[in-house]
């Protein structure tokens, strides 16, 4: 029976100490220990996003804090500026066509970053544009977007910055207040190396005089109420409370190995896999490629979805396939959470040899050498 290895750009890879302490008997979370936790938590996910902001830890997927924060930063009589090039930045925009949020999109190439330079004239020309919604790692081409840049157009102009952090938070380099950005959101099944259900907003107090001009039309996804909750490091609702245990032990290894180490562990494999992918004879997805996940088109004459189920039948290697109109076009590879150089040698060796099983044409060997020698540059 093959060990599974997931290579999915979420979940991701959970650490034994994570789950052996989610594995201990359940806490009523109406408790000093529930409080001790999530306050624990919470400082660490200051360190985690970089800022001194708030940081408010909620029971969902990343989508549940990224709608509560859309629907909090656009009052009634203001825009968003949405910037759209893959599934999740469309979701954004789905957010708001649902809500009724008036807004324009910047609409770009799949595989690509926003240009902040089109941002730019988008806020010229529309001076009701009160906040932008963007993507820093966009999952589903696996394209990198230069927020930083964004955020300091942003800023000049008095205009709100919502960042996509899913995955990008806790993998990639992100400084929320060094950069500027107003309020980023994530999850806990990517970076965080905890399974699917919390969802986490860091709001900083530009976002919040906004928030707090108006009354949202939310109920369980309401800022207002988890920061109000907050002030006694407790929940609204009731939390997830076994994850956030585990979040504990989570963030607590992250602290350990710090973050630049992170940071450069992801880099490192990003760029042995592309390295690899090339001399596989394969190509690349995204034209402005984020490390945290690397998208690889499927060469022809390969069946994708056959690939990846006969990748994960005999290796147990599980990658991720393309989504919408990119399915069976494209297959991904997660670098993020707890994975090393030797978990990503063996996923590019099970690649390989099943490629070579489907008739790909590659020398044996080329693909695991060439990541060798890229680790060792």
């Amino acid at each position: 029976m093959p060990k599974l290895r997931l290579f999915t750009p979420g979940p991701t890879m959970v650490p034994e100490e994570v789950l052996l302490e989610m594995a201990r008997p359940i806490e009523h979370h109406r408790t000093q220990t529930y409080r001790d936790w999530l306050k624990e938590c919470t400082e660490n996910l200051q360190y985690l996003f970089q800022t001194k902001s708030t940081c408010l830890t909620m029971t969902g997927s990343g989508t549940a804090a990224a709608e509560g924060a859309i629907v909090s930063m656009v009052p009634p009589g203001r825009k968003a500026l949405v910037c759209h090039g893959g599934k999740f930045g469309e979701r954004w925009r789905d957010v708001c066509k649902r809500f009724r949020i008036d807004h324009v999109e910047y609409e770009f190439e799949y595989g690509r970053g926003a240009d902040p330079n089109r941002v730019a004239d988008a806020l010229k020309k529309d001076p009701a544009i009160g906040a932008v919604i963007t993507v820093h790692s966009e999952t589903s081409t696996c394209a990198l977007t230069d927020v930083a840049a964004i955020a300091k157009i942003t800023r000049e102009r008095d205009v709100l910055l919502m960042t996509d952090c899913i995955t990008s938070v806790g993998c990639l380099p992100f400084k929320m207040d060094e950069w500027g950005i107003d309020v980023a959101i994530t999850g806990s099944q990517k970076a965080l190396m905890l399974p699917p259900g919390l969802a986490f907003a860091a709001v900083n107090e530009r976002a919040w005089k906004v928030i707090d001009s108006h009354e949202a039309p939310l109920y369980y996804n309401n800022l207002k109420a988890f920061r109000k909750s907050l002030a006694d490091w407790d929940a609204p609702w009731t939390p997830a409370n076994t994850l956030v245990r585990g979040l504990r032990v989570a963030l607590g290894l992250i602290r350990k190995e710090g973050l630049e180490n992170i940071w450069a562990r992801t880099a490192r494999l990003a760029k042995a896999t592309r390295s690899a992918v090339a001399a596989m004879g394969l190509t690349l997805f995204a034209k402005d490629p984020a490390d945290s996940v690397t998208g690889i088109n499927t060469p022809p004459g390969i069946d994708d979805d056959k690939l990846r189920k006969e990748m994960k039948a005999r290796y147990g290697v599980q990658l991720a396939a393309g989504q919408g109109n990119m399915k069976g076009r494209m297959f991904r590879i997660s670098h993020m959470g707890f994975v090393d150089d030797i978990d990503t040698l063996g996923a590019i060796a099970a690649l390989e040899m099943t490629l070579r099983s489907q008739g790909h044409k590659v020398d044996v060997g080329a693909g695991p050498t060439a990541f060798l020698k890229a680790l060792s540059d």
